[in-house]
């Protein structure tokens, strides 16, 4: 039953991070299963050799087991392009040439723009371009990304079931997102798009993450349907917060682990902190 956490070298692991490791990897050992890290580094513009090694010196000190090698979204590439041009063959992608700021004006131009768990949803103004001009625009040169051709994608796919191991389960509700972002010319593949690529490739059957992904998940349960892929079961675990109930994050310069080795505290300290039962060899 292979388990696996899944950070990104852009900063120092803190809490909440040991948190979501400690929390795959009792589950991995708690079935005799296997348990692997893999590094989310397809933003190579700020993955850092420095937090790649703090993070495994982290996770040594915690008493963190992992396979070898490491998978590195960096050197897959190929991976992800070979699903984007399965979704291209049945055309459920196509080119989106509107900035950020383009979109933000149209939305606020809309009297009531629809929203989902990452804000007002993509307005669809490149949708239902000719392909004479996206071919045009393309061959300028324009930047662009790609969208998931949400409407064709949910009458490519059926009724899809998903299981949370602690909340039951859920029919998808995909649309949600509306036509995400799939793939930028900056980052080869999105997150979603990644993750259950990397998940299927690894063998991946017990997806252990935060609460706060639970609703990604609806979007990540299509892509897995639209590819062919097995279904895992997920597991979304509580957050770690702090004072003000905010959750821990790397851009709050949340107490990173590293800082709280160095005042001293010990493996078993994090786990107390984190209300985690202690490690098998000192219970």
């Amino acid at each position: 039953m292979p388990a696996r956490f899944a950070p990104s070298p852009t900063g120092w692991l803190h809490l909440g991070h040991a948190f979501a490791a400690l929390f795959a990897w009792r589950q991995a050992m708690e079935t005799d299963g296997r348990f692997l890290v893999r590094l989310e580094d397809i933003d190579t513009t700020r993955a850092r050799p420095e937090y790649e090694t703090a993070l495994f010196e982290d996770l040594a000190w915690l008493g963190v087991k992992w396979e070898e090698p490491v998978r590195r979204q960096s050197a897959h590439f190929a991976d992800y392009q070979a699903a984007l041009d399965q979704l291209a063959a049945r055309e459920l992608l196509y080119p989106c040439f509107c900035t950020r700021r383009e979109i933000q004006e149209e939305i606020a131009r809309a009297a009531n723009a629809p929203h989902g768990p990452d804000g007002a949803l993509y307005p669809g103004t490149c949708r239902d371009l000719e392909e004479n001009e996206r071919a045009r625009r393309i061959a300028s040169g324009q930047p662009y990304a790609l969208r998931l051709h949400m409407s064709r994608a949910l009458a490519a796919a059926p009724e899809m079931k998903w299981q949370d191991l602690d909340h039951g389960i859920h029919t998808a509700t995909p649309e949600i997102f509306g036509d995400v972002v799939l793939a930028r010319k900056d980052t080869p593949a999105s997150y979603h798009l990644a993750v259950v690529v990397d998940d299927a490739l690894q063998g991946i059957t017990h997806v252990t993450r935060g609460a706060d992904l639970l609703p990604a998940t609806h979007l990540h349960r299509l892509l897995i349907a639209l590819l062919g892929l097995p279904v895992p079961l997920w597991r979304h675990h509580r957050l770690i917060t702090d004072a003000q109930g905010r959750r821990l994050a790397k851009r709050d310069d949340a107490r990173s682990l590293r800082q709280l080795r160095a005042q001293g505290w010990t493996p078993a300290d994090v786990r107390r902190a984190l209300d985690l039962p202690p490690a098998r060899d000192s219970a």
